[in-house]
């Protein structure tokens, strides 16, 4: 067999069983191979940036990786964003990238770059298959090193993939992640103990359903506030799920947040910084005095860890859960915090929701934590536009489950050719569009840096008008039934529609001004 169908006979029997794809020449040789490997499901993006996003979302889903297959140097650049956001958040990502066959390299044909380079910007591991024979082996240790929470990113020279002489490898073991020593917990338990202002903070496998349960457990018995990073990849929410407080973006309030902290426990997460650095103010919230304590760093057992430290430090204490609880449907003027209510009030059991509303999901969090259970992915590294992409990947990922993406206007320009592949795939998908004309969060930090102006030019930088995006059209243009909402009432009879029906559906709400 030839080196592309050794590659996806390989990738499949790893557990590698979707690629999402925005192939080119020299990818056509994996593409034939498709049709000799039907195990292997492959989704067609129109841009790299929504496959790279996809396999994001399909990675925090399925608890596996998926496979993208990007186009050379300029087709990689073009997804770079969304791995950069994957790399964030430890997603496991098998990123293929076709180049050059290797006799045609030392011409430096229009297309060619150092692919390897900028790779490794964003990959925890980097291989380039050298010859047909070796591609098999390449591609189980890609699916072994992405497993471990990283992207592995498997350079396949377009010679490599259509000689013959490969064959398939055997996948390598998946190794499990790392245990606490027991003394770490021992320490961790003590420092509770003391009684001085604490906080729990919680990240990466943490925010799953048993760890969140064993640290509720843990802040019950203690005393210590339970917290979470900004922008978790994935955390399970909902009504039964104890309350759990996200560090907030803004620098002032995730100052505030963490005043009169003396201990800072980090379970699966990393200690907490600012997006930006700005004028006078320090570049993390911890604030002066307080110690950063690890009882399990990102990559290791979180969850053990929780439910050891559980038993050590508060064994008989059971967690505060959050009771059933609805908003009721709001009325008249449309806002981000009605459509939240919105939202709270007509969520699905076992939804997933995809949240990239940015300054428009004030209220969100607060008015679906009663819920019925839910999963809630997030945009990990501040690069907008992974939210349609990460929705699709999630839909993918899990095709019984409703899926629903709240989402930015701005951001949502960067990979709206998304909604394509909703489409294309039909999947039950709803986005809600906040639309409010204009890169807010923007404005925001137009104040918080210093740089506030009242200036016609400035102001045309932020404005999202002139002419005004018209997202019904873009929508029914690629195939996803829309509609418009301009009230609280019409979004609520939409989104019930939306959610009854099968199928992709996107709803522009028309935020105020």
């Amino acid at each position: 067999m030839n080196g592309a169908q050794a590659l996806i006979r390989t990738l499949v029997d790893a557990g590698v069983d979707v690629c999402f794809a925005n192939p080119g020449t020299s990818e056509m040789h994996f593409v034939a191979a498709l049709d000799d490997v039907p195990d292997m499901r492959a989704v067609l993006t129109l841009f790299e940036g929504v496959a790279t996003g996809a396999a994001d979302g399909y990675a925090r889903m399925a608890g596996r990786p998926a496979a993208t297959l990007l186009h050379l140097g300029p087709g990689m650049a073009n997804g770079l964003a969304n791995l950069h956001n994957a790399r964030r958040g430890r997603t496991p990502l098998v990123n293929v990238v076709g180049d050059h066959a290797r006799s045609h390299k030392r011409l430096d044909a229009p297309l060619e770059s150092d692919i390897d380079a900028v790779a490794g910007t964003v990959s925890g591991w980097v291989r380039r298959s050298l010859a047909p024979e070796d591609v098999a082996a390449d591609a189980a240790d890609a699916v072994a090193a992405a497993a471990a929470g990283t992207i592995a990113t498997l350079v396949l020279p377009a010679d490599v993939s259509w000689s013959e002489g490969a064959d398939v490898a055997v996948p390598v073991p998946a190794r499990p992640a790392p245990r606490v020593a027991p003394p770490v917990v021992d320490d961790v338990a003590a420092v509770l103990a003391s009684g001085e202002p604490a906080v729990l903070f919680l990240g990466g496998d943490a925010m799953t359903a048993e760890g969140q349960l064993a640290a509720a457990r843990v802040t019950a018995g203690t005393g210590a506030r339970l917290m979470s990073e900004t922008f978790p990849a994935r955390a399970a929410r909902g009504a039964g799920m104890p309350e759990l407080t996200r560090l907030p973006y803004p620098p002032e309030m995730a100052i505030a947040a963490l005043a009169g902290t003396k201990h800072l426990v980090l379970a699966g997460a990393q200690a907490p910084v600012h997006f930006f650095g700005y004028p006078d103010v320090p570049g993390h919230p911890v604030p002066e005095g307080c110690t950063v304590h690890v009882l399990s760093a990102p990559g290791e057992d979180a969850v053990a860890a929780l439910q050891a430290l559980a038993e050590r430090a508060a064994p008989d204490a059971d967690p505060v859960l959050l009771e059933a609880e609805r908003p009721e449907l709001p009325s008249g003027e449309l806002t981000p915090r009605s459509m939240a209510a919105v939202v709270g009030a007509l969520l699905p059991e076992r939804a997933i929701v995809v949240d990239e509303a940015l300054t428009s999901g004030v209220g969100l969090a607060e008015l679906t934590s009663g819920a019925p259970p839910h999963d809630w992915l997030s945009l990990t590294g501040g690069a907008i536009g992974d939210g349609l992409p990460m929705a699709l990947g999630a839909a993918v990922a899990c095709p019984d489950r409703p899926v629903l993406g709240i989402q930015a206007d701005g951001s949502a320009m960067y990979t709206i050719s998304a909604l394509w592949s909703y489409a294309r795939e039909q999947l039950d998908i709803t986005t809600i569009v906040c639309d409010n004309g204009s890169y807010a969060i923007l404005q925001h930090e137009l104040e918080r840096v210093g740089a506030a102006s009242d200036g016609e030019r400035a102001g045309q930088l932020l404005d999202l008008g002139g002419p005004d995006l018209d997202f019904v059209a873009l929508a029914t243009g690629m195939g996803v039934p829309a509609t418009r909402a301009t009230t609280a009432e019409e979004l609520a009879d939409q989104l019930q529609k939306a959610l009854a029906e099968p199928g992709p559906h996107l709803i522009d709400a028309v935020l105020r001004r």
